[in-house]
């Protein structure tokens, strides 16, 4: 049977545009670890990654990430002696925290000091004190109910901010808080005890445990996924390694106006805000004085 010459073209128009269709899928940008470097581990993408461009509500659109390269470093002690995803001191989201009130800029507490402490300034490239935006109060965690798991209690109320929102540009890289003293002689400072797209907790030991030194929880931001994956390598192989941090190393972007971050010393949650240990910088800017609560 022969085609009419308006059925040919149709039929035309029909083929033409399902190769484009296909020509058009096979150019999209796959995205993959990068080279491995000496000393570190890649982490493995098991299939081609298509990542989405992140739309902001004001209309722009920042382009996705592409995988870095991280490296690891041998835990000493015992890993975590729960899952992390579980865990309420790595990962954050297990307790939550709520929205209060108090003074949007830096404040001071009498006390000692200590020179090593994180500088939240070294987060961002050039260093800065950022506008802060939101302050937040994040809930304590009552052990001895429903043992051994513990449940959710009252905020914490030994300082008036424990979480702290910080002004970002939408797209800006962000780093760990910078540190001086390293965890192993080729320069990392940090290790990372719980990474998802969304939250990173870091502390500045080698031991798998909020209980020693200095943490950080870093919320609501695009944690780069080549962090996330190897981080989960290396958990499900049982937490033997994990992954290592520098000083200006990317953890991810800002994909949103702003990233919130809780700052811990041997377990307990400090307030961010303080400029004698975390914004050591800008002393010059710290003009309210708080009473440090008892220990």
């Amino acid at each position: 049977m022969r085609l009419r010459t308006d059925q040919r073209l149709s039929l035309f128009g029909i083929l033409f545009l399902a190769v484009s269709l296909l020509a058009l899928a096979g150019n999209q940008l796959q995205l993959y670890a990068q080279e491995q470097a000496p000393g570190e581990i890649i982490s493995p993408i098991p299939y081609p990654l298509f990542l989405p461009l992140i739309a902001l509500s004001s209309g722009q659109t920042i382009p996705p990430q592409q995988p870095l390269v991280y490296a690891s470093l041998r835990v000493e002690g015992d890993p975590t002696d729960r899952p992390a995803e579980t865990h309420p001191d790595l990962n954050l989201a297990m307790r939550g925290y709520a929205a209060t009130g108090g003074h949007l800029g830096l404040v001071n507490y009498n006390g000692d000091t200590d020179p090593q402490a994180p500088q939240l300034d070294g987060m961002f490239v050039p260093p800065r004190l950022p506008a802060f935006q939101g302050l937040f109060q994040v809930y304590d965690w009552d052990w001895t109910c429903n043992p051994p798991d513990g449940c959710r209690s009252a905020q914490i109320s030994d300082y008036p901010v424990t979480l702290l929102e910080m002004v970002t540009a939408p797209g800006e890289a962000v780093s760990i808080p910078r540190r001086n003293p390293q965890i192993d002689p080729a320069g990392h400072r940090a290790l990372v005890l719980y990474a998802a797209e969304r939250r990173l907790t870091i502390t500045y030991t080698r031991r798998d445990s909020a209980a020693v030194g200095y943490l950080i929880h870093l919320e609501d931001f695009d944690v780069n996924p080549g962090l996330v994956s190897l981080y989960r390598q290396l958990d499900a192989a049982g937490r033997a390694h994990l992954p290592a941090l520098r000083n200006d190393e990317i953890v991810g972007i800002a994909d949103g106006a702003t990233v919130k971050i809780a700052t811990r010393d041997t377990g307990r949650f400090l307030d961010p805000r303080t400029c004698k240990d975390w914004w050591s910088g800008y002393l010059d800017q710290c003009t309210v004085q708080l009473r440090r609560p008892p220990q």
